[in-house]
């Protein structure tokens, strides 16, 4: 601990955005990093607690007061080496991780927690620049091949460990582009693509083989997979989106999310507009947008929705509003359950709460309009939730443009994994526990939300590592991988 009173001294200082008005010209990265003195500074807030809850917050256990205190004396080196102990892509997680590190701080008692998130993504963002971030080659090979299929962040993390263990990696992936999610499911204006970019290189000279274009289970077969490579490891994303249940109604102007952020991301990445949207364009210029979901794919929608210049943004969420402020003691130090307001939101969007969607209405083929209903939401005597329609509480939206923004429901269950027969878990994703994350078919395992269902980069991240000495293990008897 650096500064003993720092945290009583110090105030949180945390990044600032770029205004809105200018920063909807762009989908370029908005946020303003601190300068060199003022994270030294928030670093010296950290209390050293003598259980620093920040590390059960954080999915990956980074050394959060470790690194700060190094960052406090000026050793941003060490915090480097300190933060990518635990993390191999910090750039990632600082910049769209939710930092449930920071709820669970323990100045966050008082809502001025440490500014765990900017502090991590500045040592990094540092790290590149200084040139101290480097490729880690093996110093032996195994002779063992493994197969990586899916390329967002848990099978980039398990890829990168694996190769650092002496294995040979090929890293598969359907799209054209390595990077899963990361790539095509995150707005640029919330992670620009040279982050991943720069981790690819990193890790091809450490050794692994990057293939695109190659979809497991449809243009190559699983069995192919296994008869050549010594384990398999299925990373690819919870990518069946959930539906929205309507009346039959035959009109165009209802899209998942999904396939609404992918087509950006394409564009901004220079792809034409024939490759960027092969099944047709989706731009929400000049139209009234209704994004259905509440979560960070509906926050994604809203933001690049207003980029376009939509006319209005509309986002709609089934559960009632969360409340402004949680209550402390009986949430902290785990994630609360509050309203929560994105920068996305800021730039304008209409929010409403405890809303159900009952009927599309349009002409010509065309979506007008969504025929909406308030619901009431009251506890059963089994004690869950169950919702009902209020009475007369109908209204219509003006909807030209709906994006479906509702979650996942885990993997694609068509190609691979049905090829491969494994087993599921109740919730549709391939089952294995996280000791050895192998899978119900052998030399097979899972990771990431193909095995936990949708969630974070961080959570992916974790996951990524933790199967990657698994598979080590599994191979060579014994593994020095870290979990």
């Amino acid at each position: 601990m650096g500064k003993t009173t720092g945290f009583l001294e110090i105030p949180r200082h945390d990044r600032s955005y770029v205004p809105a008005s200018e920063r909807l010209k762009t989908w370029r990265e908005f946020v303003k990093p601190l300068s060199g003195p003022e994270v030294r500074e928030q670093g010296a807030r950290c209390m050293n607690c003598g259980i620093p809850y920040c590390h059960n917050g954080c999915p990956v256990n980074n050394l959060i007061p470790d690194w700060n205190d190094l960052v406090y004396r000026d050793n941003w080196k060490g915090a480097l080496s300190v933060l990518h102990s635990t993390n191999n892509f910090p750039e990632f997680t600082g910049r769209v991780c939710p930092a449930p590190c920071e709820a669970s701080c323990t100045l966050n008692i008082d809502d001025n927690p440490v500014t765990i998130k900017t502090i991590e993504c500045q040592i990094v963002d540092k790290g590149w620049t200084e040139g101290w971030i480097v490729p880690e080659p093996p110093a032996r090979k195994t002779g063992k091949r493994v197969a990586v299929v899916g390329s967002g962040p848990s099978g980039l993390a398990c890829a990168q460990q694996l190769a650092r263990a002496g294995h040979d990696v090929t890293v598969f992936e359907k799209n054209d582009r390595i990077g899963g999610l990361l790539r095509y499911g995150i707005p640029d204006f919330k992670m620009e693509k040279a982050p991943i970019d720069r981790r690819i290189a990193q890790m091809e000279a450490e050794g692994v083989t990057f293939r695109t274009g190659v979809h497991v289970g449809v243009t190559t077969t699983v069995d192919h997979l296994r008869a050549d490579y010594d384990a398999v490891v299925l990373s690819g994303g919870a990518e069946n989106p959930r539906g929205l249940d309507l009346p039959d109604h035959n009109l165009s102007g209802i899209h998942f999310a999904m396939e609404f952020l992918t087509q950006q991301n394409r564009r901004v990445a220079g792809d034409s507009e024939a490759d960027a949207a092969p099944t047709g364009t989706l731009n929400a210029m000049g139209k009234h947008v209704v994004v259905i979901g509440g979560g960070d794919t509906g926050s994604d929608c809203i933001g690049t929705s207003n980029r376009h210049g939509a006319a209005s943004v509309v986002q709609l969420e089934i559960m009632p509003q969360p409340p402004a402020r949680e209550n402390k003691a009986l949430t902290w130090p785990d994630w609360p359950l509050k309203m929560r307001t994105s920068s996305s939101h800021e730039e304008g969007c209409e929010r409403d709460f405890a809303v159900a969607t009952k009927r599309a209405a349009g002409s010509n083929g065309k979506i007008e309009a969504l025929e909406c209903v308030r619901l009431e939401w009251t506890t059963g005597p089994d004690g869950r939730q169950r919702m009902t329609e209020i009475p007369g509480s109908e209204f219509t939206l003006k909807a030209d443009l709906v994006l479906l923004a509702m979650g996942f429901l885990g993997p694609v269950r068509e190609g691979m994994i049905e090829q491969l027969g494994v087993a599921l878990d109740p919730r549709g994703n391939v089952a294995a526990n996280t000791n050895d994350y192998k899978s119900s078919v052998e030399g097979v395992f899972a990771c990431g939300d193909m095995r936990r269902g949708q969630s974070l980069v961080v959570w992916a991240i974790r996951e990524g590592r933790q199967c990657a000495r698994a598979v080590d293990e599994a191979l060579m008897g014994e593994s020095l991988l870290p979990r």
